[in-house]
């Protein structure tokens, strides 16, 4: 071969090794960081996510219990009489009555004949403190008109009366022989003969008609 060809395909040869493609190998990848970058993305998602959908609490409830309400147990009332030296005595005995039952029989201007003999009865409550046992009874009180006293006898307490109890009291009495309105008032007294009364300081009474 002549030497002007051996120069030509050397030629071309170079300049074909110079346009064809790099054969440099690309870098390979760091692994180790390819996968911290991934568990950082990973991380910063549910960051996120937990941001998003973390629950929002109610604050603490400021609502106090109610108080404690304490039952205060109030004492019945009781009477009060004045003894011989002006001291005021406070007495554990007192009674009441039902307007609509406190008559069991004999209802007011009940027409008598003269002389008659009837018994009249009360229904009464203990309201006081006390008892009442032996030596509680009926009393005589007063009467209208103050000279035409009605003569009465009061039956004796059967039993011991418990404070809040009821009981039936009654009165023997005989009409006068007069004609007239006749209104006797009549009371409880204790076991040391001490009167006392009812509603509003009242005491009971019987009205009767003699024709």
């Amino acid at each position: 071969m002549k030497p002007k060809y051996l120069v030509l395909l050397l030629v071309s040869a170079l300049l074909l090794a110079a346009c064809g493609p790099s054969t440099t190998p690309e870098p390979t990848p760091d692994v180790a960081a390819v996968r911290t970058s991934a568990a950082s993305t990973v991380v910063s998602q549910f960051t996120l996510t937990a941001a998003v959908f973390t629950p929002v609490l109610p604050p603490p409830s400021t609502a106090t219990s109610a108080p404690t309400v304490t039952a205060t147990v109030t004492l019945p009332p009781v009477a009060q009489v004045t003894n011989a030296e002006g001291t005021t005595i406070a007495l554990c005995d007192k009674y009441a009555w039902d307007i609509n039952t406190v008559d069991v029989n004999v209802p007011d201007n009940t027409v008598m004949t003269p002389g008659q003999d009837f018994t009249k009865t009360w229904l009464i409550k203990n309201i006081g403190t006390c008892a009442w046992g032996e030596g509680y009874k009926l009393v005589y009180s007063y009467s209208n008109p103050p000279a035409e006293k009605m003569s009465g006898e009061a039956q004796p307490l059967t039993a011991a009366i418990a404070p809040g109890q009821e009981v039936q009291v009654s009165v023997n009495f005989k009409a006068p022989d007069l004609p007239g309105t006749y209104t006797v008032y009549w009371t409880m007294q204790n076991a040391q003969g001490i009167s006392f009364q009812g509603n509003d300081n009242k005491v009971l009474y019987v009205q009767i008609v003699v024709q």
